[in-house]
């Protein structure tokens, strides 16, 4: 009866302890935002902004957490200079006055032990509106290289750029829809 009782008390504690909040630290190199937007209707303009840094906490018992990183929107890629040095200019995104963008969030909605969706703020030009982003993929792992789990995916969504203060382009034709994707692996602390 007694080691009954030890096994209950430890299958509690072990049940406890899964309950908490685990924190993840986002791996720089295996992060980054990218953004697609029409270009006359003809082509798709594609770009990426490495993430700086930033945390993810889950909580798959209690199918709660939490995230918040920054992206380095100062150095936005597109694979062509001049166009680089043109978004990071006053007519996009200003990026000698705002460097870094933000997403925070503190709603996950799981399916099971997976997250599905991410509702938050995107701050981005001093300027905060809500996003939500769908995981289009999630997945936690063993890593066998860092012997530590590591969790992430892949989320999108589509905002209006304009809401953020981006117009340029929209007097000629430019889309104002923006196909936003983030994806994102965190390391257990």
């Amino acid at each position: 009866m007694k080691s009954f009782a030890t096994a209950a008390l430890l299958a509690a504690a072990a049940f406890a302890a899964q309950a908490e909040p685990v924190t993840y630290k986002v791996d720089p190199t295996h992060a980054a935002a990218f953004y697609e937007i029409a270009h006359f209707g003809t082509s798709t303009n594609r770009g990426r902004f490495p993430i700086k840094e930033g945390t993810v906490q889950i909580d798959r018992a209690a199918k709660t957490g939490a995230v918040d990183i920054t992206i380095d929107v100062a150095n936005v890629g597109t694979g062509v200079a001049a166009m680089d040095k043109h978004l990071k200019g006053p007519d996009f995104f200003d990026t000698e006055k705002h460097p870094t963008g933000r997403f925070v969030a503190d709603k996950l909605t799981f399916s099971g032990d997976k997250v599905t969706e991410v509702s938050g703020a995107l701050t981005l030009l001093g300027k905060t509106h809500p996003v939500t982003l769908k995981a289009s993929n999630f997945n936690c792992y063993q890593n066998p290289m860092l012997k530590r789990e590591v969790c992430g995916g892949d989320f999108e969504t589509t905002i209006k750029r304009s809401l953020w203060g981006v117009n340029y382009g929209l007097q000629y034709g430019f889309a104002d829809d923006i196909k936003l994707q983030i994806q994102v692996e965190g390391v257990r602390q």
